[in-house]
């Protein structure tokens, strides 16, 4: 019987041992400001992809790396794969860029012909260096292994030629009074295509948060936005990690991602650092945000945007 017992109490310590030893996993990713919704498989998809990495010790980092390639596969979004054609109907420029808590940061700009830009800023976190832009970061991913891809899809195609309709019938209106004033069948956003795709991860230990942009079509050769910019596009430290989305030269010139890093560490909740950021720039403005911190996870745009978060606890 006190042997019973004995077993019984051993056994019920070591429950509650494992129990108290448990580690919140959670991971979040989106699709770009103004993606469609109903796309929210995509980001599902990314989820359970970086989410599965973490349930086999795999790093916070490795998890938004991994689901942000999903994005940036997925034709439906604006990153790798999906990327928009500029004005010249052949030129395709990416941006690219990952952080963790720990404080490791790495971006390209402006990359060309590469499947995955983020894991090219994936490998510059082996070097001394934190952005490589251009015919330098092409040229860095080909000692890295990646093999020359073009990413020019019928969808981008398709895409320029709505865009250069629309531009005839803009002439002298600004973006917002075209906006205000449209009449077309195709939706006004949807018609000048989707933003920034991004991912945000907890492990129990690390944040990290990773972005990728296939760019916008009305933009000069070499244009870079906010993704590659620490602080700008995205942001982690030790009370979580940040990505946004959207009109990225608004979104870097308001350091907006650092800025809600500082609300959310003020101790502001994820859901109430998402409205924060969605009321701190101009309505005109297009942003869309995720934010995760140890237990909670959030994520909001000012117009749509497809998104999906996920945590459980897992084994420490």
């Amino acid at each position: 019987m006190f042997l019973s017992l004995r077993f019984e109490s051993v056994t019920l310590y070591c429950n509650l041992l494992r129990r108290y030893s448990q580690r919140m996993s959670i991971i979040v990713c989106h699709g770009g400001s103004s993606s469609n919704p109903a796309f929210q498989d995509g980001p599902r998809n990314a989820c359970h992809s970086g989410f599965e990495l973490m349930s086999q010790d795999k790093s916070a980092l490795d998890a938004v790396i991994a689901a942000t390639q999903i994005l940036e596969d997925d034709e439906r979004f604006n990153a790798g794969t999906g990327s928009n054609l500029r004005f010249d109907g052949t030129t395709i420029q990416m941006d690219a860029s990952c952080m963790t808590s720990a404080g490791d940061f790495a971006a390209v700009a402006a990359i060309e012909r590469v499947k995955n830009p983020v894991a090219v800023a994936r490998c510059l976190l082996e070097t001394p260096h934190i952005l490589l832009v251009g015919d330098g970061a092409t040229t860095y991913a080909r000692q890295c292994g990646y093999e020359d891809y073009d990413p020019t899809t019928a969808g981008a195609k398709s895409r320029l030629q709505k865009i250069l309709s629309v531009s005839e019938q803009m002439g002298d209106w600004s973006r917002a009074d075209l906006e205000r004033a449209w009449n077309f069948e195709t939706p006004f956003r949807e018609a000048l295509g989707t933003d920034t795709v991004g991912s945000v991860a907890w492990d129990g230990q690390t944040f990290a948060s990773a972005l990728s942009s296939g760019g916008t079509t009305i933009v000069l050769r070499g244009r870079v936005g906010d993704v590659p910019l620490p602080g700008c596009g995205l942001y982690a430290s030790k009370a979580g990690a940040i990505a946004t989305t959207g009109d990225g030269e608004y979104i870097a010139r308001s350091l907006l991602a650092y800025r809600a890093y500082l609300e959310l560490e003020k101790g502001l909740s994820p859901a109430q650092t998402v409205d924060w950021a969605l009321n701190e720039l101009a309505d005109s403005v297009d942003i869309g945000i995720i934010v995760v911190n140890q237990t909670d996870f959030a994520g909001g745009a000012r117009h749509r945007m497809a998104w999906h978060g996920q945590s459980a606890q897992e084994p420490a």
